[in-house]
């Protein structure tokens, strides 16, 4: 199906044409075919790549031009909100009849940006669109097309509930939105459809057709029974696939179970792929290595990564900050980077595919059960979906190291269905913090009608309906017991500590014990410790990094120097090393610290912080509710010190734009100690500072006018 033939304005049709759209692909045509210009919902099940970025523009540009209300683009992950932002934002260049204005909000629950009002395309989050609809913003009734991307991730066990409920809300609306669900081939795609209302679009096509095989013993046998040779060495079977796919012109994506396997991989990787690079990407790999060390301190593991970029390999993994991950991300994208080793999060986070893939272990280490187990087929499916390069590859590759099992991972993996979608929404965490979330945006709901809610919901329809009013109901008690909610005669209503628990975005649980930790906590003295503690250690602080046994010295030391500061006495047993680390941040440990005396990289502490920056924030929520207004100012203290990593003493300091934890420490140390010693210092005299300069010390004298 040629662009030109779709009943879109012609304004829109040119557009598509300079984007390079000529014709669908066979997913795109037949969702028209379906419907998709007329306003029908749809759900696509289809591979990645397989063009579905371009439905969801065309569903929008077709939407857009014929209505003024909202259009609403959800996405799982912020990386890929950003990502579809910037596409999305070219939009706006088009005249529709209607004015396309698009804008994204990915973070901060509690507060609801005026930009999404005066906006008629939103990318958001997941958890955002909940938070809005939380909040009732009256714009919710606008909206009138949904496209959810990434559907398939109902199924997981953290994100998929909070999906589910905002699908069951957004189907329930009065205006009827049409819904275009964008999800991986799943198998139970035919009951996703029917519970959101859709019509099912399926097609297994791919732009670049994938052969998936097994490698075992220097051997690769392929699906189709195929089979060829690699060249062994020592550095391994996942290496010596990868540098053979380098030597034939395309790049190798391996995919490692852990960090430190990533790391080892890529380092396996570098001499041998070094030598089969031009002297321009040597110049040119040259230039990023250079870049990564400049912007970054030098841990260990910058240091090895900036070594391993100059040989055209590379390794990319969460402990990895955001500018050292989107560098290598956007070099591998050029074909500077050859082979990328990584962990499986780059599957779910970015689109970065390869020629060929290797799946370098089926084995992933679950915390759960305390032990590796095999990955699902899904899982899977999602990894070897990065397999084929559309601009460049005829083919792609995804090949399983195995280990004299080829047979058994054929037909388990390469043969294999992926598992159906099963709902996880009533979960104890999930149904407690969904049933708060309904009672608090529906005032005077009886039990019935919870109940009735709750069964439109998928996991409504996959369980038995005396199996959700059970879960329902213990739910119900511990929120009363909570005094989270309370009952008249048949009717629930939030009680005000409810309704912040909601608008909070955390678990009733972390709430409650947020209010239990502080209704006794001493006003005479700091808490600074003891409220870290308290944060690291409730549910929703993430990532959580247990101690090594070489960690208790320094836990019972921390202990000990700040037990004052304690909200009720604990031992280091009580401890993660997220608690030290946090510590130690706002005690001005540099990232190069951190990361030799506690194993915390940069990207971890940078999770962290963002992580504590909020719970802090709920802390001193949860604390204005309880009418404890003595602890306020010494909260919003610790919010400043966690976000910049900085003592007590630099407070004034960093309240000046331009000025962050390594200036604010200069200054100091020169006797700046405050703003006053700041206006007072001439300009000229400020610039003779180190890592200050002419430009930087005028830009924080204007920033000083600004505040005083």
């Amino acid at each position: 199906m040629n662009i030109e033939r779709l009943e879109l304005p012609d304004t829109a049709i040119d557009f598509l044409k300079s984007q390079g759209f000529e014709k669908l692909y066979p997913p795109q045509a037949d969702s028209v075919k379906s419907g998709l210009l007329n306003g029908k919902s749809i759900l696509v099940s289809a591979p990645t790549a397989s063009g579905k970025t371009l439905i969801a523009m065309l569903a929008m540009l077709s939407y857009i031009s014929k209505n003024k209300g909202k259009v609403i683009y959800l996405s799982p992950l912020r990386a890929l909100a950003a990502e579809k932002f910037s596409e999305f934002k070219k939009l706006e260049k088009i005249p529709l009849g209607n004015k396309v204005k698009v804008a994204i909000s990915t973070g901060d629950f509690e507060n609801i940006e005026k930009n999404l009002e005066k906006s008629n395309v939103l990318i958001l989050t997941n958890e955002k669109m909940d938070s809005i609809i939380r909040h009732s913003a009256e714009w919710v009734d606008e909206i009138g097309l949904v496209i959810s991307d990434e559907v398939h991730l109902i199924g997981d066990e953290n994100r998929g509930p909070t999906l589910e409920m905002i699908l069951t809300q957004l189907k329930l609306l009065d205006t009827k939105p049409q819904i275009v669900g964008l999800s991986a081939t799943i198998t139970n795609s035919d009951e996703i459809a029917d519970w959101l209302g859709c019509k099912l679009v399926k097609n297994d096509w791919r732009p670049v057709p994938l052969s998936e095989g097994v490698c075992d013993g220097g051997e690769v046998t392929m699906r189709d029974g195929k089979t060829f040779e690699v060249e062994r060495s020592l550095r391994g079977t996942p290496i010596d696939l990868g540098v053979q796919s380098v030597q034939q012109g395309g790049q190798s994506l391996v995919f490692a179970e852990t960090r430190a396997r990533s790391k080892s991989l890529a380092t396996k990787a570098a001499d041998v792929i070094s030598l089969m690079l031009e002297k321009k990407e040597i110049t040119e790999l040259e230039k990023t290595s250079k870049k990564i060390l400049s912007e970054n301190e030098h841990t260990e593991l910058v240091k090895t990564l900036a070594l391993l970029v100059k040989k055209g390999v590379a390794f990319h993994h969460a402990g990895l900050n955001q500018k050292c991950r989107e560098t290598i991300e956007t070099e591998f994208r050029k074909g500077k980077i050859k082979l990328l080793s990584s962990t499986p999060t780059l599957a779910a986070g970015v689109n970065l595919p390869a020629r060929r893939v290797v799946i370098s272990n089926v084995n992933r280490y679950n915390a759960k059960v305390g032990a590796n187990r095999p990955i699902s087929i899904l899982e899977y499916k999602q990894l070897c979906g990065r397999a084929g390069r559309p601009q460049y590859d005829d083919y792609g590759e995804s090949i399983i190291v195995g280990n004299g099992n080829t047979e058994d991972l054929i037909e388990y993996y390469i043969n294999g269905e992926p598992e159906p979608i099963v709902s996880k929404i009533t979960d104890d965490k999930s149904l407690r913090t969904h049933i708060l979330s309904v009672i608090v945006t529906h005032p005077g709901i009886k039990k019935e009608e919870i109940l009735e809610f709750f069964l439109q919901t998928l996991g409504g329809l996959q369980s038995r309906k005396p199996t959700i009013k059970f879960a329902i109901d213990i739910s119900l008690r511990f929120l009363s017991s909570k005094y989270l909610i309370i009952k008249k005669g048949e009717r629930f209503a939030a009680t005000e500590f409810g309704k912040k628990t909601s608008m909070l975005y955390i678990d009733p649980l972390t709430a409650t014990y947020f209010r239990d930790s502080i209704e006794n906590v001493s006003q005479e003295r700091k808490h600074t410790f003891g409220f870290l503690h308290l944060i690291t250690n409730c549910e929703e602080f993430f990532p959580k990094f247990s101690l090594r046994q070489k960690d208790y010295e320094l836990a019972s030391l921390m202990i000990e120097n700040n037990s004052s500061e304690l909200l009720e006495p604990i031992s280091e047993y009580d401890c993660s090393r997220s608690l030290l680390a946090l510590q130690s941040w706002l005690t001005e440990s540099t990232e190069l610290s951190l990361s030799d005396s506690l194993g915390i990289e940069s990207g971890d502490m940078h999770r962290m912080t963002e992580n504590a920056d909020w719970l802090t924030y709920c802390l001193r929520e949860i604390s204005k509710h309880v009418e404890r207004a003595d602890l306020l100012e010494e909260l919003d203290d610790l919010r400043k010190r966690v976000v910049y990593g900085i003592r007590e003493e630099l407070l004034d300091l960093v309240k000046i734009k331009g000025i962050g934890r390594v200036r604010s420490r200069i200054l100091y140390k020169h006797g700046i100690k405050n703003l006053d010693d700041l206006a007072k210092i001439p300009v000229n005299k400020l610039a003779e500072i180190d890592k200050i300069g002419s430009t930087i010390a005028d830009n924080i004298k204007t920033e000083l006018r600004k505040i005083r």
